[in-house]
């Protein structure tokens, strides 16, 4: 009974899919979704070297739609720093990684957000923190900020080094219903990322 659920849920989530896709042109862009790093640093605290991040992420009317019709959405933010070397290939200093997971909660009327550092796909709800808020706003707002994350250990610096500081976050299409990728497979719709490289030295964080 559950996999029968399972399945005309995927199958209402495609047919949805259809008939969104097939709104006018202009109509989709005028309501796209966006997504841009507006702040992106590094700051150095009891000699941690912690990650500080804003985005500007607003979902177009189709993934609003998605998710008021039950369908998660995953998201994931990475973030990694290299240390240049002339001689070799640049040495990785840190990398950290968090998977959202996006949904609405018809009966509650709530939206849960659930958070890993691991493809909760992979590792299940149950591994994950899990938040709740009672808006769609307040829910983006706890994805678009990165506070405080602990990226590398100070001591990994070193001196008169030059550092690449590359921050990545898209929508992880892969974690959708398999037949729903397919559904959406080329649609720049659904090609949700951004990306910022920052060139940096030693004083790095100071």
């Amino acid at each position: 009974m559950a996999r029968t659920s399972l399945w005309l849920r995927v199958l209402s989530w495609c047919v949805w899919s259809v008939c969104a896709f097939s709104l006018p042109s202009h109509a989709q862009t005028a309501a796209a979704s966006q997504v841009e790093v507006t702040e992106l640093r590094l700051e150095r605290s009891e000699g941690a070297l912690l990650l500080q991040s804003t985005l500007r992420l607003d979902l177009s009317s189709t993934f609003e739609e998605a998710l008021q019709k039950g369908m998660p959405l995953y998201f994931v933010t990475e973030a990694e720093l290299t240390r240049d070397r002339w001689y070799w290939y640049d040495k990785k200093i840190g990398t950290i990684a968090r998977h959202y997971r996006l949904a609405y909660q018809p009966l509650t009327r709530m939206w849960r957000l659930n958070v890993s550092r691991e493809p909760i796909g992979a590792v299940g709800l149950a591994s994950s923190l899990s938040q709740t808020f009672e808006t769609l706003p307040e829910a983006l707002a706890a994805i678009r900020r990165t506070v405080n994350w602990k990226l590398a250990d100070v001591s990994e610096l070193g001196s008169d080094n030059k550092f690449t500081l590359i921050f990545k976050f898209r929508l992880d299409v892969s974690q959708l219903p398999r037949p729903f990728q397919m559904m959406t497979g080329g649609q720049s719709e659904w090609n949700l990322s951004t990306q910022r490289t920052l060139r940096l030295n030693s004083d790095l964080g100071r």
